[in-house]
């Protein structure tokens, strides 16, 4: 194993740390090691089909009402990829005026 301490791949912490072989994640709690790090890559799409990353911006195509509150996150709406997660709803956001959000890939287009 190499002594320069990756990023979790997960969540990009830098407070990994080295256990026997595996490389873990005091923040979300995630192991790994160096040669599965680039296997577990997330392959996540917008509507479009265009590929996204962690620090993309994207568009909302579509109007979508925030559970448990009145507010509606409209159409156009332009949002910043906090992270990717692997799940139902897969783009970790902030919207602006409404706060922190998950959203599905598919309500969504690459600006």
């Amino acid at each position: 194993m190499s002594t320069a301490i990756p990023p979790c791949p997960k969540c990009q912490s830098e407070y990994a740390y080295e256990d026997r072989n595996l490389w873990v994640c005091p923040e979300c709690a995630y192991e790994w090691n160096e040669d599965t790090a680039a296997d577990n890559a997330l392959d996540v799409k917008d509507a479009n089909g265009n590929p996204l990353q962690d620090g993309d911006f994207v568009t909302l195509i579509k109007d979508l009402k925030v559970k448990g509150s009145s507010s509606t996150a409209k159409i156009g709406t332009k949002v910043k990829i906090n992270r990717l997660v692997d799940g139902d709803h897969n783009i970790d956001c902030k919207i602006e005026g409404i706060g922190p959000m998950m959203l599905k890939s598919e309500f969504v287009k690459k600006a």
